[in-house]
């Protein structure tokens, strides 16, 4: 399983970006998939997880109302929707597949490169 995450970029508070997440390979359709970000210095953290379906979802209490995480299965990729962007939104964010619905990374078995994020004030 091959997870290419992009979307990416500069913009500045309060602006959006949707960030993609495109499987290839042994496909990531039907698995729980995730949305984690890493900022400098910080440990990284879950962000968002969708259930295999697309009708789960749950979010970190720093993104909620914010960010929406969705799927599309026929495309083998999962988006993430970034709204109202705030300057410690700023990270590396990662995608990543598991086969359970859950926000613990430690189940989460293959990962994407990464796309950076930054927000600007």
């Amino acid at each position: 399983v091959q997870l290419q995450a992009s979307g990416g970029g500069l913009v500045q508070a309060g602006g959006s970006l949707r960030l993609s997440c495109a499987a290839s390979g042994r496909t990531a359709s039907s698995y729980p998939m995730g949305w984690f970000r890493q900022a400098p210095g910080k440990e990284r953290e879950v962000v968002a997880a969708v259930s295999g379906s697309g009708g789960s979802t749950t979010y970190a209490d720093s993104v909620k109302g914010r960010f929406t995480i969705s799927r599309d299965n026929a495309k083998n990729t999962v988006y993430l929707q970034m709204n109202s962007l705030k300057p410690e939104d700023t990270a590396i964010y990662y995608c990543a597949r598991s086969l359970i619905f859950t926000t613990r990374q430690n189940n989460y078995h293959y990962w994407g490169q990464g796309t950076q994020v930054t927000v600007s004030s």
